[in-house]
């Protein structure tokens, strides 16, 4: 029997550290590991290095378009999107592929509007929703009306997918009770980690040798992160332990925070690391005592607080970005936006060596329990077929 010819939708840099990217390529990698032929259309922007078994297309360089970072973009609309239609048709006409997996909503977008003559099966990539998400890149006086708008893309675009699936049960829950989208045109398939990569790291605080406890953030510095909180909260945590640092693990610029650093007097304290490549992250991450995941809103899982439970590190997080956590076991968990308790949680793992190995060890086996790419694999190439079977 003939290998399922799939092609992915990749609307964004790739591959490329962050979230969507990462999600992007893990699945296509895991899809091939299972024997289906994967190919992705993407932008002129990402790493050049190889997939494991997925051939990679990108559209023509755009001038001066160099944004790697996520978020909203009238260029991706009037430049790169064209083009990754185009590259789509002739792909597809080249030769045809039974199915379209398109991730995010421009993905989705051009994949519809590509329109391309078998019409193969869609099958979208719900990674978040744009009334959660679009608000939290512009300025507050602006964020209900984008979050309307948001909302009528919610409405209007997954719908015409032939199936959509899920990163987290809570966006599936909202797209079918909200948005009135068929249940069984939609299925959770969660995010997963590479355990293996991560497996060489113990459980519990690094050794010091007299160096000063780390808090550690990895990740882009997008206003939704909140890095804010975290200084906040960082500079609490200074008050009773003054040897702590803050390790910022970012290829973004800290210049929208070096006032609030400054002014809440932890400036000193920051140490900014550019982020390694992924075959090193594990080391890094090794030299932390506490990991912090500050985003208060996220229909998502964040791939960094997967890649710090995988670590078994322990983590304070606060609950809006931790879906399917409870306080206590796997994280520590701090109501949204209370920066006294989640300073509070940085401290007590800190201060309770013990305590933070035991919620590691925790942490490492509830990613080990429900995030793995051959299952989301599985469960994908099961939907493919459903459909084709559904149309034959």
């Amino acid at each position: 029997m003939a290998a399922l010819r799939v092609l992915v939708v990749a609307a964004c840099p790739f591959p490329y550290p962050r979230g969507t990217p990462v999600r992007v390529q893990r699945e296509a990698e895991a899809l091939a590991d299972r024997g289906l032929h994967v190919e992705v259309a993407t932008y002129h922007l990402g790493s050049d290095a190889p997939l494991r078994g997925v051939a990679v297309h990108r559209i023509r360089p755009a001038i001066r378009y160099t944004k790697v970072t996520p978020g909203p973009s009238p260029a991706k609309l009037v430049v790169l999107d064209p083009q990754l239609r185009t590259l789509i048709r002739r792909l597809h006409a080249a030769a045809p592929f039974d199915v379209i997996h398109a991730h995010h909503y421009e993905g989705l977008a051009v994949a519809l509007a590509a329109r391309l003559p078998s019409r193969p099966p869609i099958v979208y990539d719900a990674h978040t929703m744009l009334a959660s998400e679009l608000p939290s890149f512009l300025p507050r006086a602006l964020q209900e009306p984008v979050r309307r708008v948001g909302l009528l893309i919610d409405r209007a675009l997954p719908p015409r997918a032939d199936h959509v699936v899920t990163v987290t049960e809570t966006i599936r829950a909202r797209m079918v009770d909200e948005l009135g989208l068929p249940a069984s045109k939609a299925t959770f398939v969660p995010n997963g980690v590479e355990l293996e990569h991560f497996a060489a790291v113990a459980p519990g605080a690094p050794a010091r040798d007299g160096r000063p406890p780390v808090v550690m953030f990895t990740g882009n510095l997008a206003a939704y992160q909140r890095i804010d909180l975290l200084l906040q909260a960082f500079a609490q945590l200074r008050r009773s332990r003054a040897d702590a640092r803050l390790v910022v693990v970012t290829d973004g610029s800290f210049a929208p925070y070096e006032g609030l650093a400054t002014e809440l007097g932890v400036r000193g304290a920051i140490d900014l690391v550019p982020a390694p490549p992924f075959a090193e992250l594990p080391a890094l991450l090794a030299t932390a005592d506490v990991c912090a995941n500050p985003r208060t809103d996220c229909d998502g899982m964040p791939v960094k607080l997967l890649n710090y439970l995988a670590a078994a590190r322990p983590v304070v997080s606060f609950a809006g970005s931790a879906p399917g956590i409870e306080p206590g076991d796997a994280a520590m968990i701090a109501p949204d936006a209370d920066v006294a308790a989640f300073a509070d949680g940085l401290r007590s793992l800190i201060d309770e060596p013990d305590k933070a190995r035991e919620l590691g060890v925790r942490g490492r086996a509830h990613v080990a329990q429900r995030y793995r790419w051959p299952a989301a694999a599985a469960t994908l190439e099961a939907i493919y077929r459903d459909l084709l079977g559904a149309r034959a």
